[in-house]
């Protein structure tokens, strides 16, 4: 299965998140931002880094990329889409996903092992969990506040669009401990927390992150 693996100007971690992909048993293909066309991927991650260099806001600039005019209608379609941290601001900047990412509530960066929930089980990267499951990945960055208004918070809530949660410590004050949210039909997930660096052995605090890429795996060659 090819799953794309986008690299803006600024981008840390494509190159773990193609790694990712591999070890789980799938093909990565790398996407440039000036690509007019997702060359016919099953799948595609926004990974995480400072894309333009978080200039304006995180991921501000990066939703006006090529690629993306292709990338919004593909994820409309039903195109499965994970944005990783940068790729999480990158998805709420481009409107497919709701809500905002802000400067962490203690101004600083954050870099640390975070303990999540999963809380949604049902979507393209979250079906090989179990709701209720905890996990522990990695966690960096200093944007990484989810914030939204009250009627979009209850609407996630009520909806089950919640798909991950801060457990123990809420690193960075995001609104009702929220670390990941999904849309409405499920193929879209953002989150800050990153699972491609918890997906070999002797790498990361544990290989938890693995259930995000074989979920997609599985779900692709389902459809």
């Amino acid at each position: 299965m090819r799953i794309g693996v986008v690299t803006f100007p600024g981008s840390l971690d494509d190159h773990d998140a193609a790694r990712a992909v591999r070890s789980c048993g799938g093909e990565a293909v790398s996407l440039w931002h000036r690509d007019a066309d997702l060359h016919g991927v099953d799948a595609v991650v926004l990974p995480g880094g400072f894309s333009y260099g978080d200039y304006l806001r995180a991921g501000a600039i990066s939703r006006f990329a090529p690629v993306m005019d292709v990338l919004v209608p593909a994820a409309h379609g039903g195109l499965p889409v994970l944005g990783i941290c940068n790729g999480f601001q990158i998805l709420c900047e481009s409107h497919l996903l709701p809500g905002a990412m802000i400067q962490n509530d203690h101004r600083t960066f954050v870099c640390r092992d975070q303990r999540l929930r999963v809380e949604n089980s049902s979507t393209a990267f979250t079906s090989d969990f179990e709701a209720g499951q905890e996990i522990t990945v990695v966690l960096k960055n200093q944007d990484g506040q989810f914030v939204a208004d009250t009627d979009t918070l209850d609407r996630l809530e009520g909806e089950g669009r919640v798909a991950f949660r801060y457990l123990g410590v809420n690193p960075n004050g995001s609104a009702r401990d929220i670390a990941g949210i999904t849309n409405e039909r499920g193929n879209v997930v953002g989150l800050m927390p990153h699972p491609e660096h918890a997906v070999e052995e002797g790498f990361g605090p544990s290989l938890d992150g693995r259930g995000f890429f074989t979920s997609v795996l599985k779900q692709v060659v389902s459809a």
